[in-house]
């Protein structure tokens, strides 16, 4: 899920922590294996699906309870940092691959390797390398996996058919760095100014758009998740030296700086919105008001996608790459325990409830995300489908291989808060791709 904004704090937090947890998470006690227990997420849209399973946790456990917090993705960081530092943080929470490590390095986390060995997990019923991700750098397991997504191109049927573009011809794009490829001639060709030129036409008027044909989420700080990593990735260009726990970044290889070239041309050909443009809006709604044709988005953002009345979406793969190939980023989320929990107990009793099929199937009957578990995964594959959206933009990823990790290394909030003011400038044109070498030094001395 997308997509953090650096916070600090962390280390200052880090003494705290081992105190509380010195005191208070130990599993000898008997109030912590009962009593009420906080459980945080972001996402609005699950919070039905985890709601029922935190009551059913609670019928097979009459003596736990499941306070359920929902905040927004910048509010939730923000908040869990300082419950960090303040003692206040929840005993349970979802966590995110570009946290983890500094959380887990930082003694935030409670590593629940005893437990998974003595209730006999099933790592292997997971969809392929998602429990491994959860394996910090010291050996540990820092949590089990809840969910996994993947990338897809977002597109408006009626304006593809006033355009004269089939669906075929969506699912089968190319795209390269040097021309765009039968993704830019689409791209441009949905384009269209207020005079209704397209942007493949004579007369055409950048700056005066009233549809784009591809929408805009932001400069992409570090990952690009949904930005420009789908098309980086295809080029045979890695963000890292290794994943996870690279300790060298690649932002000044050639290959992602001519990629990224292309990215920022978009927008001033006059096909993609300009970046300041977009600061404080949702590129969903955007999408819904009729102000771009194509948004490549991420898999858990199906059901807003396809829940905008008149609007007839459609989903199409990534565009294949110069390699020969498409690619997505593949990001895992996972529910991890905070080391200074006074419920130890409980807490590892409800992330192993979250992490079955007893949770897993019902949140995939709900049709929002994809569940870990393989099993439950179909099962959400078979919701969409009877909810008739057609999902196999996202899991022919996982089927055909063509997915990549989410950047995993240590000191992600500062990479972050080098590289996003650095991606926004190039994707606002306000600084060249070259400029991106000066701040790849800079991340990289951040592991020297």
């Amino acid at each position: 899920m997308k997509k953090m904004k650096a916070t600090g704090a962390l280390a200052a937090a880090a003494a705290a922590v081992l105190a509380l947890s010195a005191c208070g998470s130990g599993g000898g006690s008997a109030e912590a294996g009962k009593g009420e227990i906080s459980y945080w997420l972001w996402d609005a849209n699950q919070l039905p699906a985890y709601q029922q399973c935190a009551d059913d946790f609670t019928k097979a456990n009459p003596d736990i309870t499941v306070k359920i917090t929902q905040r927004g993705w910048d509010d939730y960081w923000s908040t869990l940092t300082n419950g960090f530092v303040g003692g206040t943080a929840p005993d349970v929470f979802t966590n995110h691959l570009g946290r983890y490590g500094e959380l887990a390095e930082n003694k935030q986390l409670l590593a629940i390797d005893d437990a998974v060995d003595k209730d006999k997990v099933d790592l292997s019923a997971y969809n392929e390398g998602l429990a491994d991700l959860w394996v910090g750098q010291d050996g540990k397991r820092y949590g089990l996996p809840k969910d996994w997504d993947t990338i897809g191109l977002f597109y408006n049927k009626d304006m593809l058919a006033s355009a004269g573009i089939s669906e075929d011809q969506m699912k089968d794009l190319t795209w390269n760095p040097k021309d765009g490829g039968t993704y830019e001639k689409v791209i441009a060709h949905l384009t269209v100014d207020k005079s209704g030129k397209r942007g493949d036409e004579p007369g055409f008027d950048k700056n005066n758009v009233q549809v784009y044909g591809l929408g805009l989420n932001g400069g992409g700080d570090s990952s690009g998740q949904t930005e420009w990593s789908y098309l980086t990735n295809t080029t045979g260009w890695s963000h890292t030296d290794k994943n996870p726990w690279g300790t060298h970044y690649n932002y000044d290889d050639p290959k992602f700086q001519d990629s990224m070239q292309w990215f920022a041309g978009l927008a001033d050909r006059g096909y993609m919105p300009k970046l300041e443009t977009t600061v404080g809006a949702s590129m969903a709604d955007t999408f819904a008001a009729g102000k771009s044709a194509i948004n490549a988005h991420g898999s858990w953002m199906i059901g807003q996608y396809t829940g905008y009345k008149g609007i007839q979406v459609g989903i199409a793969p990534t565009p294949v790459g110069p390699e020969g190939k498409r690619a997505s980023m593949f990001n895992g989320l996972a529910d991890s325990i905070w080391a200074g929990t006074k419920k130890k107990d409980a807490s590892i009793k409800w992330v192993e409830y979250l992490a079955s099929s007893a949770c897993q199937d019902v949140v995939a009957s709900k049709a929002v995300v994809f569940p870990a578990l393989k099993a439950s995964s179909d099962k959400a594959a078979a919701a969409f489908q009877a909810k008739g959206v057609d999902v196999t933009a996202f899991t022919e990823h996982v089927k055909n291989k063509t997915t990549f990790l989410y950047p995993i290394t240590d000191n992600t909030a500062k990479v972050k808060g080098i590289m996003e003011p650095a991606m926004d400038a190039v994707v606002s044109g306000k600084a060249p791709v070259s400029s991106l070498t000066a701040a790849n030094e800079q991340v990289n001395a951040l592991f020297k």
